[in-house]
């Protein structure tokens, strides 16, 4: 099945119409593994020279956020949301707090400990998210380079 079609699945099963807009955004989720922001959706929107209003991308985010199709996050320290496509996979992220940049972790640390405290507290735990903040290896590599010479490095990306 092609891209175009499970968009037009995703968004008959969610009871939404099937719009140029609302498949727009949903095949740059599918391109992309990092989640994004309005702006950046905008921005790869407008490389491709499909003309949307900022505001019309905010109002599709929301709906497609209220029918399960895309997740919202935010992230301590930055006032923008961000958003990815809803794989119905569990996933927690790496925060960098230098360069913003996120990485997914598969593996959940608290599988057993969710168990654990449905055993003992009788607590049924639907969901939760866990986002760490570090600073990532390409970041560590600059300061050390910059404690070394004395001087900021340009940026390598």
């Amino acid at each position: 099945m092609n891209e175009i079609s499970t968009h037009k699945e995703m968004l008959k099963d969610s009871g939404l119409k099937n719009t140029k807009h609302r498949n727009s955004i949903l095949s740059i989720f599918e391109k992309n593994a990092q989640p994004l922001t309005a702006e950046q959706i905008y921005a790869e929107l407008a490389n491709q020279n499909t003309s949307i209003n900022l505001s019309t991308i905010y109002r599709i985010l929301k709906t497609l956020t209220e029918k399960g199709l895309v997740i919202k996050t935010t992230i301590k320290g930055d006032s923008k949301a961000l958003f990815e496509l809803n794989n119905n996979e569990h996933r927690h992220h790496l925060v960098c707090i230098e360069c913003k940049e996120i990485t997914m972790v598969d593996e959940c640390p608290f599988e057993e400990y969710e168990k654990k405290l449905k055993e003992k507290m009788g607590f049924t735990i639907l969901d939760h998210k866990l986002e760490i903040y570090g600073v990532c290896n390409h970041c560590q590599e600059k300061a050390d380079e910059k404690n070394k010479t004395g001087i900021d490095q340009p940026s390598k990306g």
